[in-house]
């Protein structure tokens, strides 16, 4: 009789081309890959000097979305790059594309956007894939009911020259999300209280399978702001199991089956799902109702709370390294225990990156902002995640929205979320932020960013303080 799987298990087994001598290794088929400028030219420059070339580079994709500029208007004169470090990243891009036949979302394609947003709104991903990049967000495809994971430099040479990855399985995690969400609830809200419960490190050596009526009723964006930030948990891949919801979202797109073809790969994408009785490494509980809106007080996306929280007393961390974590969290923050989160003041309100920038997420913040004006003081900014997302706000209306509440509307590109290129803060600026992480420095050296969702977000810039949008939206 077969040994029950998990649906990760499963995938893994179908890419498998042989197991290695080590333990749990095995040469893992890649379906599909997408580079940017970023991580990209080290792996091939290492390829060239080996005289190897792309093997599939029909597999392959590449866009521009670091370092690129997000100005209002985009053109060949608004996109040139001032800084040379940053112009070489781009150039090298093409030319390396050019070279090996790699299809190019450049800056002015009207394909371009951040990789983890157009890489399911064109249907690169589809259930049962294995997915890989060089970024550790490349989690967020298990919405597509594929394995995603983010690799290195010298993955990614390899993985050009063969299409396959020397790959070390990983544990199962079963996360299992009961109930529903509440009025002003999101995915992003989901996504922190599970990364507060379990830790920054929870899911470390697992692949998180998502489950539960919460996850079921979540749209397909939801599911992909889940996956993106389970890697903030550690995760080493996330994963939702391919239902109606998202055989809705693909059908159309621009890369999947069409026709008999279409109807062929649906009645196969059923059946991927965890066997009844596979057995998982660790299981973890979340009750939905029980979740309110969070934002982050610290420097680690672990370090949450929900709005009507104040912030917490290091001493009272019985844990000597979380409690030097968490003093110098404080201090980097500006912010004392028992200060209240709701209505500390901000500077700034950013509205993008790959978790919370698609249109779903626009959406959500625009029926926040619709009749209301950003807080004097405060400078705020929405950066689709792809041009076409940008596109699509325009025809709807979303985007005169946030420009009569006074959001900058700029072109797409990860912006703000990493500081790599001219969206940035200042030391000491306060910034509500709809992105993936909280470091220090990550929005620029001695910035101070707190995470929470788009709607969050826009409440924030219309009160200039942190506060609970479910105050400012219908119930």
């Amino acid at each position: 009789m077969a040994t029950a799987r998990t649906l990760y298990q499963q995938i893994v087994d179908t890419h498998t081309v042989r197991s290695l001598d080590a333990p749990g290794q095995v040469l893992l088929y890649v379906d599909r890959q997408v580079l940017n400028e970023y991580t990209s030219p080290q792996a091939f420059a290492a390829l060239h000097a080996a005289g190897r070339s792309v093997w599939r580079p029909a597999s392959t994709v590449a866009v521009v979305d670091h370092v690129n500029p997000t100005t209002p208007e985009r053109n060949a004169r608004t996109m040139v790059l001032a800084d040379a470090d940053r112009a070489r990243q781009v150039t090298t891009l093409a030319e390396n594309c050019q070279r090996h036949g790699i299809d190019l979302f450049d800056m002015l394609d009207e394909r371009q956007g951040i990789e983890h947003v157009v890489a399911s709104e064109q249907g690169l991903v589809l259930p049962g894939m294995v997915m890989a990049a060089g970024d550790s967000h490349t989690t967020s495809h298990g919405a597509m009911g594929a394995l995603g994971f983010g690799i290195g430099s010298s993955e990614i040479e390899h993985l050009l020259a063969t299409q396959t990855l020397v790959y070390q399985m990983m544990r199962n995690m079963r996360v299992s999300v009961r109930g529903q969400l509440g009025a002003g609830v999101t995915a992003k809200d989901l996504v922190l209280a599970l990364i507060r419960q379990i830790g920054a490190d929870g899911a470390g050596g697992h692949v998180i399978e998502y489950t539960g009526e919460a996850i079921s009723a979540m749209s397909v964006e939801g599911r992909l702001t889940l996956c993106n930030m389970s890697v903030e948990a550690a995760a080493r891949g996330a994963i939702v199991a391919p239902d109606d919801r998202l055989f809705d979202y693909l059908h159309g797109r621009a890369r999947v089956p069409k026709g008999a073809a279409w109807d062929a790969a649906v009645l196969a994408w059923r059946q991927l799902r965890s066997h009844e009785d596979a057995v998982f490494d660790k299981d973890v509980v979340l009750n939905a109702n029980d979740i309110a809106p969070m934002v982050t007080w610290g420097t680690s996306p672990d370090q949450g709370a929900s709005i009507d929280a104040v912030v917490p007393d290091p001493e009272q961390e019985s844990n000597l390294t979380q409690r030097r974590s968490m003093v110098r969290a404080l201090e980097y923050m500006g912010l004392h225990p028992g200060q209240a989160l709701d209505g500390l003041p901000i500077s700034h309100a950013f509205i993008g990156s790959c978790t919370n920038s698609r249109l779903e997420d626009l959406h959500a913040a625009a029926r926040v902002l619709r009749g209301r004006r950003v807080a004097s003081g405060v400078r705020a900014m929405v950066v689709p995640g792809s041009t076409s997302v940008r596109q699509q706000a325009e025809a709807d209306g979303t985007a005169q929205v946030f420009r009569d509440a006074g959001f900058e509307w700029r072109q797409s590109g990860c912006s703000m979320c990493v500081a790599m290129n001219d969206d940035h803060l200042k030391a000491g600026d306060r910034c509500a932020s709809s992105s993936n992480r909280n470091f220090e420095g990550r929005q620029g050296p001695g910035a101070r960013t707190h995470l929470m969702s788009p709607a969050m977000v826009a409440a924030a810039a219309v009160a200039g303080t942190l506060t609970d949008v479910r105050r400012w939206t219908p119930q």
